[in-house]
């Protein structure tokens, strides 16, 4: 396999142009530069939403006492959906396996509520967060396999939880006839929605609703018909993206594009979390519901970040007791699991590197089930949103990556030194004819350190990795999807010594769109999981989620501590043996 890189070009210093003649003035911008345009880091989790709406309503669970005897859930709820309404209030939801409601609420209706006897308590509808994407890995992230480009469909992360091994097991590159490859398994994404004209997902969707737009059109766009984050479209590759279908890839990437852990499962998309990467506890509590309305065996969960509420518990041992299993992000803090994630009706999934390692931002703790690939992981996205990034500098092709959502383009100038991109005078040296800058990040966010260097001149950013114990930190969020950004790459530890040695020659950026990317989190982590999943019951379709999630556990490849462990759980997730032992 080869890495990634720019081949070809050679000697940039004696084609490269001329020294400028306009140095930018210490402290001062150059004229008629345009940068940034954004106050927030897209990426990041913005600033909780208020639980008070612009119409001073209160986004609540309403929920009512079940009574004696074995009143059904619904019934109850019907009735308690009626009083709700009969205040006044907004009912938005109405929960079939659980006795509640989500409605909005004024003040004095909420007193009304509280006050029947019909009604047991009123929980604060939380907002969840999908888990894509953490605030920085390690430096290492960006070498060794995770760096190299791969030359069939079969990614690092694929191999290492043995799919091919179940559906390919000649390693001729076509599945094998009679193979578990997911078939007959319906998976129930429930995240930001997908692309889903994506070629790699032709003939996998068979059911899918919007909880936002309130329709059965799953894409990821907002209402002006701009494309979100693109979460749940890559997601949703790592399950079930077909074998061939590739759409638009890098050069030397296989045109086949990339293929999903079970390639031959049903995909159920439920489109949940906003443009900002946002959702209520009570949307996702009805997508779970519509999952199981579905036929769903399996639900992929890459969001989170609440508490446990007794009706959120209801509803994920409601969906267990119903056949599904929930698979969830552990959480990209590095701190204790995350909720749902560590509900006991829920697999928690944290992430590793494609050496097994743990990665630095994967939650831990005693509620950590298993742990799978989540570092640099390669998926589709959103058509044309994914960039690949070459990189020439003198007689070196450096492996880099670019920064999720950065601007295509082609970039030639001197490599300047612009520190950590903390001011208007970072940069040594920096002209308003154009140069490349190198940022050590860290100091100030992403989107601020482009801002400062685009106004001294930058017309294309590397953000480099500073030398430390711990092999170093690289910055990769995301750039804001508004405003006007140069295009941006990230590059490892070993490519920023010597870059950092090659300050003042000449470097070229070249990036292109694609249709994937490569993201790193445990929501990458969790759908490696699901998909295992859909393959045990692919091949045995009478197991129970408890019997599925058992087998997974006890052949999971072990690491750290021998057996179950609060840093990797049970250990790393692996298809081909967890068959086995089920056979």
């Amino acid at each position: 396999m080869k890495r990634w890189g720019f081949i070809g070009l050679l000697a940039l210093v004696a084609c490269g142009p001329e020294s400028s003649t306009r140095p930018v003035t210490r402290g001062q911008a150059c004229p008629g530069v345009v940068a940034g345009g954004m106050t927030h880091r897209q990426g990041l989790a913005s600033p909780l939403p208020s639980r008070v709406m612009q119409d001073g309503r209160q986004a609540v669970i309403i929920r009512f006492h079940r009574g004696g005897g074995q009143t059904r859930a619904s019934r109850i709820t019907a009735a308690g959906a009626e009083l709700t309404r009969g205040t006044g209030a907004k009912v938005s939801a109405i929960y079939r396996n659980i006795p509640a409601v989500a409605a909005r609420v004024t003040p004095l209706e909420r007193v009304l509520l509280e006050r029947s006897t019909l009604v047991e308590s009123i929980e604060e509808d939380q907002t969840w967060f999908g888990q894509g994407l953490p605030l920085s890995l390690p430096a290492r992230v960006l070498s060794s396999s995770e760096g190299v480009a791969p030359t069939d469909e079969y990614s690092a992360g694929l191999r290492l939880v043995q799919a091919p091994r179940v559906w390919d097991a000649n390693a001729d590159g076509v599945v094998d006839p009679g193979a578990p490859t997911g078939e007959g398994v319906r998976v129930c994404v429930i995240d930001s929605g997908l692309d889903v004209e994506h070629p790699e997902f032709r003939g996998a969707v068979v059911a899918s609703h919007d909880f936002l737009d309130d329709d059965e059109d799953p894409t990821d766009k907002s209402a002006r018909g701009e494309w979100g984050q693109g979460h749940g479209t890559h997601v949703a590759g790592i399950i079930g993206a077909r074998l061939g279908q590739g759409s638009v890839t890098a050069p030397r990437m296989s045109p086949g594009g990339m293929v999903g852990v079970a390639p031959g499962a049903s995909l159920l998309i439920a489109r949940v979390l906003d443009e900002q990467g946002s959702t209520q506890m009570s949307v996702v509590l009805s997508a779970l519901e519509w999952c199981e309305s579905q036929g769903a065996r399996v639900v992929s969960l890459s969001l989170g970040g609440g508490t446990a509420t007794r009706s959120a518990l209801e509803a994920f041992k409601a969906a267990l007791d119903h056949g599904m299993l929930v698979v969830a992000a552990a959480g990209n803090q590095g701190g204790p699991v995350l909720y749902p994630a560590s509900d006991p009706s829920v697999l928690a999934v944290g992430a590793v590197d494609a050496n097994e390692r743990r990665a630095s931002f994967s939650c831990v703790g005693e509620d950590l089930g298993l742990v799978a690939p989540g570092v640099d992981v390669l998926s589709t996205f959103p058509r044309g949103l994914g960039t690949f990034a070459e990189m020439a500098v003198n007689d070196m092709a450096p492996m880099s990556r670019s920064l999720l959502y950065s601007p295509t383009g082609d970039a030639l100038g001197r490599l300047v030194d612009c520190g950590q991109g903390e001011s208007l005078d970072a940069c040594q040296g920096a002209t308003c004819d154009g140069f490349v800058a190198y940022v050590r990040p860290g100091a100030v966010p992403v989107d601020q350190a482009m801002s400062n260097v685009m106004m001294q001149g930058a017309s294309a950013v590397v953000f480099g990795a500073d030398d430390g114990p711990a092999g170093g930190v690289v910055d990769i969020m995301s750039l804001p999807r508004r405003g006007h950004w140069a295009p941006a790459v990230s590059v490892n530890q070993a490519t920023s010594t010597v870059l950092r040695q090659r300050l003042g020659t000449y470097a070229r950026l070249t990036l292109v769109p694609m249709d994937y990317t490569h993201v790193s989190g445990t929501s990458m982590a969790a759908p490696f999981v699901s998909g295992v999943a859909a393959l045990l019951w692919s091949a045995h379709p009478t197991l129970t989620p408890q019997q599925v999630r058992a087998a997974m556990e006890a052949s999971a490849h072990d690491l750290g501590t021998p057996g179950k462990d609060p840093v990797f759980g049970h250990g790393l997730v692996r298809a081909h043996d967890a068959l086995q032992l089920l056979q």
